[in-house]
């Protein structure tokens, strides 16, 4: 649809579409009707269609979240393993490009391989986006929503996205949401098909400005002028999250990415990995290395909600780029944490867990480090380990050796133990009954230069930025008038939504909200002026331009 806006011929074949309309992009195609084609991996299953590829003339071929074809990828669908042998067996090949935003090296060359790229030319752009700001807050469930709440009362009119990782949380948020006066509405696999096209235009057409959604929401949807994304749960990779965070901000305006988490989520997501049904497509290996690869991701989401560091470090970092050091954006450079050294209790639990040969879980782990005599310790006999008690009242575990006024408390033993697994020094095991094991950077926890901090987020709140709710710390409200009138911006933004409703477009495919405030710093009275706007081309300026510099 915005490439059609643009004046670009394009078509799409997918599964909306009836075999008879199906057989009309084909054969239209063949004719020359179309620049460009949007087409399904799983379309190259289709007989008719290769048929007709093999028959077309194809100057490109351009394949989209190209991270789906690598089982190291967040997402990998074995459907992408299909587009390799469907370049092949093309009469003549043509150029092959693969695109994805999410995407390690260990990836990038999986793509290479498996895509059968020739010495390819690899541009990355960068992964940094300095319009976004992070921020992560640890909150008990009950008191998320509340928080979600706030956010979007601040600014009632600003486009969200709140993100659930499950259906039943979805519909509670958002029935939640609905009763605090949040014109919201929801997207999920369980709904039916016309509520989600429904739901799905609401939010497009600014209808509903906040959308609470799975996962299932998202994937081309380019709505440009999403000022917040919010995660309810953790997500159960870097991947992921960057790719739900990212559609925030598109347009160059600020915009804020918040995660919110405890620790049922961190058990929620291990069980989802172990639980998975899988893919039928996938072998018994390719299932045991995909899960393994996801639990490898998910220690380095993890990492990412208790790091002391920089949050926009820690994510460029991830994806293999140089981080530029404090970014001045992010929950943690503004102040947002303390740090705490936890350095000796590292020490102690990773004693702890070699002596105990990797057999138990944190439970027991963190009763035998604080001497802590339970009925399972007991018939254990672990009451005789060397490291009982070595954090417990009286222990010498607190700074240069003093001894402890009180044992440590065994959450914090247990936060101890996930941010260890994130570092790699440990492993958490699948199962019914994860266990604790040593990892592979186990013995860089002996050496001298070790240390280990966690963070602690201050108690009183401060209201430097937008509401609070909830005892949470400020989430204030992005895009404010970065240049010209905000009262301008609204009228402008009023008009957009009048034009859009008449035509039956989404509001951000008339212009973006970047569009709208150079109109407000440019004010431009000539069809040239309006030509140097911001996203303004002469297709828009014919259709547009007298409406908006009136």
């Amino acid at each position: 649809r915005s490439l059609l806006e643009a004046g670009v011929r394009g078509a799409y074949l997918n599964s909306t579409l009836t075999p008879g309309q199906q057989g009309t992009v084909m054969r239209r195609a063949l004719e020359g009707a179309y620049d460009v084609m949007y087409v399904a991996p799983e379309r190259l299953a289709d007989p008719r269609f290769l048929d007709f590829a093999g028959r077309a003339d194809i100057a490109l071929v351009a394949v989209d979240e190209a991270h789906c074809v690598s089982q190291w990828g967040q997402d990998f669908r074995p459907s992408y393993l299909a587009v390799g042998e469907f370049i092949a067996s093309l009469p003549a090949r043509p150029p092959v490009c693969a695109l994805t935003a999410t995407a390690t090296s260990r990836v990038r060359a999986d793509i290479t391989r498996l895509l059968g790229l020739r010495d390819p030319f690899v541009l990355v752009t960068g992964f940094d986006r300095p319009n976004l700001r992070f921020d992560v807050e640890r909150l008990d469930p009950k008191r998320k929503i509340a928080r979600i709440a706030a956010r979007a009362l601040a600014r009632p009119a600003e486009s969200g996205i709140v993100y659930c990782s499950t259906r039943k949380d979805v519909e509670k948020v958002h029935e939640a949401l609905v009763e605090a006066g949040v014109p919201a509405t929801r997207y999920h696999a369980g709904l039916a098909k016309e509520e989600r096209a429904a739901n799905q235009r609401a939010f497009i057409d600014d209808d509903a400005p906040v959308m609470v959604a799975t996962n299932a929401f998202g994937m081309g949807i380019d709505k440009s002028n999403v000022r917040y994304v919010v995660h309810h749960n953790l997500p159960g990779s870097m991947e992921a999250y960057y790719q739900e965070a990212g559609r925030a901000g598109r347009d160059g305006e600020p915009a804020e990415c918040l995660l919110l988490w405890s620790d049922g989520d961190i058990s929620t997501c291990r069980f989802f990995i172990e639980q998975e049904s899988g893919n039928e497509e996938l072998t018994p290996e390719e299932a045991d290395a995909v899960r393994a690869t996801r639990r490898r991701m998910l220690e380095a989401m993890v990492g990412y909600c208790y790091t002391v560091e920089c949050l926009r470090g820690y994510i460029l970092r991830y994806f293999g780029e140089e981080a530029p050091g404090a970014c001045g954006n992010c929950g943690t450079c503004e102040g947002g944490v303390e740090a705490v050294d936890v350095t000796a209790e590292a020490r102690a639990v990773m004693r702890c867990v070699h002596e105990l040969r990797g057999r138990f879980g944190k439970g027991v782990v963190a009763d035998v480090l604080r001497g802590h005599a339970s009925d399972r310790v007991e018939e254990l006999g672990l009451t005789a380990a060397a490291c009982f008690g070595d954090l417990g009242e009286g222990a010498p575990a607190g700074p240069a050796g003093t001894p402890l006024s009180s044992a440590v408390p065994a959450a914090r033993i247990r936060e101890v133990v996930e941010l260890l697994a994130a570092g790699g020094y440990l492993v958490v095991t699948e199962g019914t009954y994860p266990t604790v094991q040593l990892g592979p950077r186990f013995r860089e926890a002996a050496e001298p230069g070790f240390s280990l901090a966690m963070k602690s987020v201050p108690r009183k709140a401060t209201r430097a930025r937008g509401a609070v709710a909830a005892g949470g710390r400020a989430f204030g409200a992005a895009g404010g008038a970065a240049s010209g009138d905000e009262g301008l911006f609204e009228c402008l933004r009023a008009l957009r939504k009048d034009i859009a409703t008449k035509l039956g477009k989404p509001p951000y495919v008339v212009f973006s909200d970047a569009a709208l405030r150079d109109m407000c710093a440019r004010r431009p009275a000539t069809d040239e002026e309006f030509l140097e706007v911001s996203g303004v081309g002469l297709t828009k300026l014919k259709r547009y331009g007298e409406d908006f510099m009136a």
